[in-house]
């Protein structure tokens, strides 16, 4: 594993942490509001099963980086990745978001336009508004009860609040002040951003934990739908992180979606209103 600085604009420095091969295909690992280290097993395994360089880039503000006051929103974390990726001259990047970072990816592939961006995968993302199905009010919650709506099994990862140092204590506090600026309003969406996905001409596969109650699944299913080419997979037994929570199912999902469509991002879509989701064809 290897870090390093990226300045996609003077004022703002990008932290990058890679793993894998340096010629590999770019895997583009975006993370929630936990941090970079709730998606390092993501980048990991793209690089041990793959071949692929995982590069997990620490969202501007998280961690203690410095974020420049410009950036306020998703779109401006999302346009920031894309200016990185074509000031490098990456192409067929497969970009892979969790919550937030899955919000972040979605909102870079509609500007993208084929350009740099091969395939994407979601992992329980929020960034839509769905007609009754709206994303769990977090902020100002504590972590316990983040934790309760989010695990399937919520006393495997329990974490008692007497282990914590103020300093970690002090960083998660700053960390979920950083995702209420970037994403508290309007709170955990774009209104424009679910109309404008059918646009997206690459695969998407949004892979999404059953139990999840930060966001449902049914919520999920209407992200794949507006996808021109998406398709949803459930992972049974998982949360809002089924990446963590069932890696073994989760992997075996993002493999099959990797194997599938490398170096397929720029193929035609199946045509005006059709949208595959859970393997069927949807009219």
């Amino acid at each position: 594993m290897r870090t390093r600085t990226v300045h996609p604009r003077p004022d703002l420095a990008l932290t990058l942490t890679e793993t894998g091969p340096a010629d590999g295909r770019l895997a583009l690992v975006l993370h929630g509001g936990g941090g970079p280290a709730t998606v390092q097993g993501i980048a990991a395994h793209l690089a041990d099963r793959h071949g692929m360089r995982g590069v997990v880039p620490t969202h501007p503000g998280w961690n203690g980086t410095e974020r420049p006051d410009w950036l306020t929103g998703v779109d401006d974390l999302a346009i920031t990745y894309l200016h990185w990726l074509r000031d490098e001259g990456h192409r067929d990047v497969l970009v892979v978001g969790s919550s937030i970072g899955g919000w972040t990816a979605a909102e870079m592939a509609f500007r993208d336009d084929g350009a740099a961006i091969g395939s994407l995968v979601l992992v329980n993302a929020v960034g839509v508004a769905v007609p009754g199905e709206p994303v769990r009010e977090i902020f100002g919650m504590r972590p316990d009860e983040i934790a309760a709506y989010s695990f399937h099994d919520p006393a495997r990862f329990a974490v008692d609040p007497a282990t914590l140092t103020e300093e970690r204590i002090a960083l998660q506090q700053a960390n979920m002040a950083h995702a209420r600026l970037l994403a508290g309003d309007p709170y955990m969406h774009d209104p424009k951003l679910l109309g404008r996905l059918g646009r997206v001409r690459i695969p998407a596969l949004v892979l999404w934990g059953e139990s999840d109650r930060i966001v449902t699944p049914a919520y999920g299913r209407a992200y794949a739908e507006a996808f021109a080419r998406g398709r949803f997979e459930p992972i049974a037994e998982a949360g809002h992180l089924p990446h963590i929570e069932r890696p073994e199912a989760t992997f075996a999902a993002l493999d099959a979606h990797v194997d599938a469509h490398a170096g397929a991002g720029n193929a035609p879509a199946q045509g005006p209103g059709i949208h595959s989701v859970g393997g069927g064809v949807r009219l």
